[in-house]
């Protein structure tokens, strides 16, 4: 926990999303970052934070709020709205993760879902874990679009701790670009806004001294940069998101995921989550995440 003199302007974090997917994570990440730490805060008491820091002498504020909370989706979205409003440097992490991953994470730690005792008292029936999972998704869906979301599912915690900070760092002024690299046979990612298929691209792969390298090295660059279908592919990719950025700003977007899939997500997406992000770093924050590099990273 980090003491400063208090000023007018508060840092939130609010981290939120679906249970199982990292909250505990994150928020440990941020206590150790210096931020002071509330976890399964009640919605409607965010208006009183700031008064309470600055009598503290702090302006760095982590806060996890999720179902164990008793605000619905809809007074929390109306308590984050209007504590932004206010002025404060709010920033809405929505962590989630897919139902297997789920389901794998709650049996390894034997843990009831924290749904399940509001069900089970509003139906008299304990439901199942994949029920409480879904009951909860629904529920969630309204908030979703508050913030920036992460799939954590296969992720390991230490690339969710770096992400974490990545976009805690990023500009609140300007639009969060995340451009994202995936495996289409892992799964496409449950955060992607958009989603482009690099499938139909010649395939380093297959080329005996390029099949365990990655798109990071340059023996694939320079293979990948070779063919023409690439280089029109980054055009048109490239083009379309110059076209359609200004029609997302309109909607208030903060940020937006640009997820870029190939067979395995170790060559092509990857070369082109590089390449188109260097076109847009001169006029908009951009992040960069590798995922299946990432979970290979981890598993190797």
């Amino acid at each position: 926990m980090t003491t400063k003199h208090a000023s007018e302007r508060l840092q939130l974090i609010l981290i939120t999303g679906i249970s199982g997917s990292g909250k505990s994570v994150a928020l440990r990440l941020l206590e150790d970052e210096g931020y002071f730490c509330i976890d399964n805060l009640p919605g409607r008491f965010l208006s009183e934070i700031p008064p309470l820091m600055a009598t503290r002498g702090i302006n760095r504020v982590a806060v996890a709020i999720d179902v164990r909370t008793d605000d619905s989706p809809e007074e929390l979205r109306d308590h984050i709205a209007a504590f932004s409003s206010q002025g404060h440097d709010v920033k809405v992490i929505f962590l989630n993760a897919r139902t297997d991953t789920l389901v794998q994470r709650f049996s390894e730690t034997r843990r009831r879902h924290p749904l399940a005792f509001r069900l089970q008292a509003q139906n008299g029936v304990e439901p199942t874990l994949i029920e409480s999972i879904e009951q909860e998704r629904e529920l969630m869906s309204l908030i979703d679009e508050a913030g920036i979301v992460l799939d954590t599912s296969d992720l390991p915690a230490n690339t969710l701790r770096q992400w974490i900070r990545e976009v805690v760092g990023a500009d609140n002024r300007l639009l969060t670009l995340s451009f994202v690299s995936f495996g289409f046979k892992h799964g496409i990612p449950l955060d992607a806004d958009l989603v482009f298929d690099a499938r139909c691209l010649p395939n380093p792969h297959y080329v005996p001294e390029l099949k365990h390298q990655t798109g990071l090295d340059p023996a694939v660059a320079e293979y990948l940069q070779a063919e023409p279908a690439v280089l029109a592919m980054i055009d048109d990719i490239n083009g379309y998101l110059h076209r359609w950025l200004p029609h997302y700003l309109r909607e208030h977007r903060s940020y937006l995921t640009v997820a870029i899939g190939c067979t395995g997500g170790q060559h092509r997406s990857v070369y082109l989550v590089e390449e188109i992000a260097k076109r847009f770093r001169r006029q908009d924050q951009v992040l960069i995440r590798h995922r299946s590099l990432a979970i290979r990273g981890a598993s190797s």
